[in-house]
């Protein structure tokens, strides 16, 4: 007997060399040579293909190779879930090959290179590289170059302090939020919208992605004009295009700066990229000089000089020396060049002094300088320990001297300087491109904010210790040659300065027309504001080309502003809105106690985000009241906007937990106390019909429970489904979804649910039990009356709405019962004129009264008017009654026309003695023509046991039986013994069959025999029928006058209100003794007959309408 031995296969990744790797005299299977390329195909997906094939292949195919039958085999009793739970280590697999790149720069450029680079080659940015840097650049920009040194020189030392610190302390905790933030799980592209939109759901993430997208333009509007003022005060003479202002100055320059920055970053953003090394050394190099500046400042004073008239500071750009003999000078305040001219008397009454602009580091200028120089417009700006003769102003001699351009004061300068520590998000805007988000943007973002606050308080130090006031104060340098001030203290020239702050705000203008329009590009794909949705597209490459022609639109708008110091404050709004909202995501995340909130940075607390938001709130309101409402008011309508037309998103949003737990905290509260009469409203459960096609059946019944909804309470809209949830689960969940588009259809704001039930009515009690939660339930069912009830030979439709009606009674709920529901307005009418008329029978608690007024708020019943019927007996004095029902409609504040309809006793009609016959005919027929479906199978059952007794007894005695009984029975058919005697089901069929017991034996079908008995029953019914006698003295006195009732109540109801809108009755109950079922709906139909549209309506046992307040 041969023997075989076991040798493992390893496996090999090159074919070729497999006879090499196995060894030579290694067996390969021959299976897995002939099954790589299947092999390859399930390495991809492993668990495609039919999992229960390698378990029952063993002995379904036995050749098959063993390999596969072991495959798998440990983890055979999950096999079956595979699809929907795989495996974890094909989940961690995926997670591991997960990319949070989208298509951003560097796509762009790939596509415009026309190369694509392998994504394995894209390198991941680290903290310093990604985060810290592009934090630095642009947090220190055009503010620090050309308005910290007058911030300092108007607000003096401590004032500039407090205002460096508060803004930067306000960064700093709005970075400690925005980090909490960012390191709750990863952080796709998107950056700063992306984390708002997904803390605070599409409105919020909407209104404050618009605010930070309007302030990165804003930004840009900022930059550009800082780049013209540097460009016309102190790069180019001074030559004007417009001879008139230099405001029109600053309007061209900087409309054709903008045009030729948005050519480059439309042609392509590569080079916006290759060029941010230089903005960010150019920033570099200026810091530098100015603290080797200040250095040599101490050691050293430099050469820059300042010449006073007095104590006044003059301009020296038109002269040389600063002395009287000076031609230059002299002609400025004198009419001509000789001793003997006019001159003005200012000028002729104090001398000239020269004194250092930098003098060094002296206890003096820090004096100077450490309190505020707060002044009005066109004030001279005046040296304070240096004394001159006062002399009268001569306004044309003005322009010589250095002034505010206009008045300054403490919020103001708030205002311009936040915009110095906006582009703390630049780090998590890169979030995409970095190698570890969720650690490089806290470390790298507090890090900036932590070095550029050093910078900005070290410079406030330095600027008031080395710089004399009078310069500080002078915001454009004109007395210093007309250089920025900050260049006189910088080191080796102030040409550093200059050329530094002139390419810092090019590269942080081109930065923001490059970010700006991806932002409004991220905003419009999400699709949360549809008339945005146009920005979403553009180039091949995906540019955003319609989002930069909109932003460069917007910046046009700041650049006609034409004022750096007007544009300063609108950016600095729309940057503190959207740090409040980070400060807010994080504080409501950290309360709510959600469990996805996990984050990794844990060095947060919910009080410092509310601190940060609280401080974000005031210097908005600090910088510009004005500009803070405005601001706040575009946010709101945003946000309104996107809650009324916007797109519904779900992204596990703060917001719709903070919903949750307030939810949950109002049903609690709602559960401890009753319900005051004051707040009852109606709390509808709708109560639907689905056809066969899981349609809703009548559509209006919809649209009049959205006009219900005046009180604006609950609305639920149910179905029921016959059947097993396990069989028609699916149908429900379509069934769902049906009703929830019938209601968005109508209008109808609620909750939907269709309940899978062994039978309708279980369905419909259990609805009326459970729907609605805690203080929510409903209080009222609506429902349509069911229109064929008497067609319908099944009564399961009349004991349906019969029982309906006694739980609602029992369950204290009101009910209402629309008649012809397909008649009623849509939302969309407008009933001009007409009226809405109520029977009021009887009291049951006001909720007839109720409902015509909640009517009436809606448009389109709003212009019908409201009358009140009441019925007067013969007791009754209709006169007072109609004054105490005037009063107390007065009362209860309701305007309706009162009418008291008298009703006189009267002998009982021939009609209505017909119409009760024919009911009672009816129903008496109903009853001995229809067998229920219960009755049917048990006398199918008791039939067929008795026909198996007798196969069994025939059997036995087959042996000794006549051959004419012992022929074969075919197997389809069963010979029953029929018992006309047991077969009847009335004393009627008793008495015709009579009391012979003889039996008939015959073999028959099952199908002959159930068309027999029905033939049969339907014989009997009819013979019933013809044989009742119509004697009005046989009829129940109780139906008698019931239906007497409803026919003189009727004629008055037709009578009076055949022509108006909707007639609303008091509906009658149901009968205690189930016996009466039958004649229940037939009194109902009498009741509405020859009425359009009836409202039945039932109270709930409790009072619904109150006089008091």
């Amino acid at each position: 007997m041969p023997t075989f031995t076991v040798v493992p296969v390893e496996d090999v990744e090159d074919g070729s060399n497999s006879g090499a790797a196995a060894g030579g005299n290694r067996p390969i299977s021959l299976g897995k040579i002939f099954s790589e390329e299947q092999e390859a195909d399930s390495a991809e997906d492993p668990f495609s293909g039919d999992d229960n094939r390698r378990e029952s292949s063993a002995f379904i195919n036995p050749d098959m190779d063993t390999e596969t039958y072991y495959e798998g085999k440990n983890m055979a009793l999950f096999e079956e879930e595979m699809d929907s739970t795989p495996m974890v280590s094909s989940f961690l697999n995926k997670l591991a090959n997960y990319t949070n790149l989208t298509q951003g720069v560097r796509e762009h450029e790939e596509a415009e290179d026309g190369v694509r680079r392998a994504a394995v080659m894209v390198p991941h940015m680290g903290t310093f590289i990604g985060v810290y840097l592009p934090c630095m650049q642009n947090i220190l920009g055009v503010i620090l170059f050309l308005r910290l040194t007058w911030i300092v020189g108007t607000a003096g030392i401590l004032g500039s302090f407090a205002i460096v610190s508060m803004c930067c302390i306000c960064t700093l905790l709005t970075a400690i939020s925005m980090s909490a933030i960012a390191t709750n799980g990863v952080v796709p592209a998107g950056g700063s919208y992306y984390m708002i939109s997904r803390s605070l759901g599409p409105e919020f993430g909407g209104a404050v992605g618009l605010c930070l997208y309007l302030g990165t333009t804003f930004a840009g509007s900022l930059y550009i004009l800082g780049t013209i003022e540097i460009l016309l005060l102190y790069i180019i003479p001074p030559e004007k295009v417009v001879k008139e202002t230099t405001a029109n100055d600053m309007r061209i320059y900087g409309t054709c700066c903008l045009l030729l920055m948005a050519l480059v970053v439309f042609v392509g953003v590569k080079y916006v990229n290759k060029l941010a090394l230089v903005f960010l050394s150019c920033v570099v190099l200026s810091i530098m000089a100015t603290y080797a500046g200040a250095i040599k400042t101490a050691i050293k004073p430099s050469n820059f000089s300042v010449c006073l008239l007095g104590n006044r500071t003059l301009k020296n750009e038109m002269f040389e020396k600063c002395a009287k003999t000076d031609v230059e000078l002299w002609n400025l305040f004198c009419d001509s060049p000789y001793l003997n001219a006019t001159c003005d008397e200012y000028f002729a009454l104090n001398n000239l002094t020269e004194i250092q602009a930098t003098p060094g580091v002296l206890g003096e200028v820090i004096n100077d300088n450490l309190w505020g120089n707060y002044g009005p417009d066109n004030m001279v700006i005046e040296r304070k320990n240096l004394s001159s003769v006062p002399a009268e102003a001569n306004n044309d001699k003005l322009k010589n001297y250095v002034f505010n351009d206009w008045a300054t004061y403490f919020t103001l300068l708030v205002g311009i300087y936040f915009p110095s520590v906006t582009g703390i998000m630049a780090g998590s805007n890169r979030s995409g491109d970095l190698r570890d988000a969720q650690r490089s943007i806290p470390i790298g973002t507090i890090l900036a904010i932590l070095t550029t606050s050093f910078i900005y308080i070290s410079f406030v130090v330095l600027f008031g210790a080395c710089i004399e006031g009078v310069v500080l104060r002078d915001k454009f340098g004109f007395s210093v040659k007309t250089k920025p001030v900050i260049s006189i203290l910088a080191w080796p020239s102030p040409w550093v300065i200059v050329i530094g702050s002139f390419f810092s705000c090019c590269g942080a203008g081109l930065q923001s027309l490059t970010g700006a329009p991806r932002l409004l590009q991220a905003i419009a794909r999400d699709g949360i504001i549809p008339f945005l949705q146009v920005f979403g597209h553009g180039k091949a490459n995906g540019e955003p080309t319609w989002a930069l022609l909109l932003t460069v639109g917007i910046c046009e708008i700041g650049i006609l502003i034409a004022s750096l110091d007007h544009v300063a404050p609108i950016l600095s709004m729309f940057f503190l809105m959207c740090y409040l909202f980070v400060n807010l995501a994080c504080a409501v995340q950290t309360l709510l106690c959600t469990p996805n909130w996990r984050p990794r940075f844990k060095f947060y607390h919910w009080t410092l985000s509310f601190l940060g938001m609280s401080l974000c709130l005031s210097l908005m309101f600090i910088s510009s009241w004005i500009y803070a409402l405005v601001v706040i008011v575009i946010a709101g309508c945003i946000y309104k906007y996107i809650e009324y037309k916007g797109a519904v998103k779900e992204w596990g949003d703060g917001i719709r937990g903070l919903s949750l737990n307030a939810a949950r905290y109002a049903l609690i509260r709602l559960e401890e106390a009753p319900l005051h009469t004051k707040n009852w409203r109606p709390q509808l459960l709708v109560l639907c019909k689905l056809n066969s096609d899981l349609e809703v059946t009548h559509p209006r019944l919809l649209s009049f429970a959205t006009q219900l909804k005046a009180g604006k309470g609950l609305t639920i809209v149910c179905s029921v489904l016959e059947g097993t949830y396990m069989t028609r689960g699916d149908e429900a969940k379509k069934g769902e979804q049906n009703l929830k588009a019938a209601m968005a259809a109508e209008k109808t704001k609620g909750f939907s649910h269709v309940v899978v039930s062994s039978s309708l009515r279980d369905g419909f009690s259990i609805l009326i039990q459970s729907a609605g939660l805690g203080g929510m339930k409903h209080n009222a069912v609506l429902m349509a009356w069911p229109t064929g009830w008497k067609q319908d030979r099944d009564s399961s439709v009349r004991r349906n709405f019969i029982e309906t009606v006694r739980e609602t009674t029992s369950a204290h709920q009101a009910l209402l019962v629309a008649k012809n529901i397909d008649h009623f307005p849509a939302n969309q009418e407008r009933l001009k004129e007409g009226t809405v008329d109520v029977w009021w029978i009887v009291h049951d608690g006001g909720l007839l009264m109720l409902l015509p007024f909640l009517l009436s708020q809606h448009k389109v019943w709003r212009k019908c008017k409201m009358r009140i019927f009441t019925v007067a007996q013969m007791d009754d004095n209709s006169i007072q009654m109609k004054k105490d029902l005037q009063m107390f409609l007065y009362q209860l504040r309701l305007n309706a026309v009162v009418e008291v309809v008298e009703m006189h006793d009267s002998d009982i009609s021939a009609f209505t003695y017909e119409k009760t016959l024919v009911m009672e005919q009816r129903s008496q027929m109903l009853k001995q023509m229809q067998l229920s479906r219960t009755e049917r199978e048990r006398e199918i059952q008791s039939i067929t046991d008795v026909s198996r007794a007798s196969i069994k007894r025939k059997k036995c005695s087959s042996a000794d039986a006549p051959p004419l009984y012992s022929q074969c029975i075919p197997e389809d058919e069963a010979q029953l013994i029929h018992d006309r005697n047991t077969a009847s089901h009335s004393a009627a069929n008793d008495k015709a069959a009579g009391a012979t017991s003889d039996r008939v034996h015959m073999t028959w079908t099952k199908d002959k025999l159930q068309n027999e008995r029905n033939k049969h029953k339907e014989n009997m019914a009819v013979k019933d029928m013809f044989n009742m006698k119509p004697e009005w003295e046989n009829l129940n006195h109780s139906n008698v006058r019931r239906m007497h009732t409803a026919v003189k109540l009727n004629e008055v109801v037709v009578k009076k209100s055949c022509n108006s809108e909707l007639v609303l009755l008091n509906m009658p109950g149901p009968p205690k003794n189930k016996k009466g079922d039958d004649n229940y709906m037939e009194f109902l139909e009498v009741l509405m007959e020859g009425l359009d549209r009836v409202l039945l309506v039932r109270g709930g046992g409790r009072e619904v309408i109150t006089i008091y307040s």
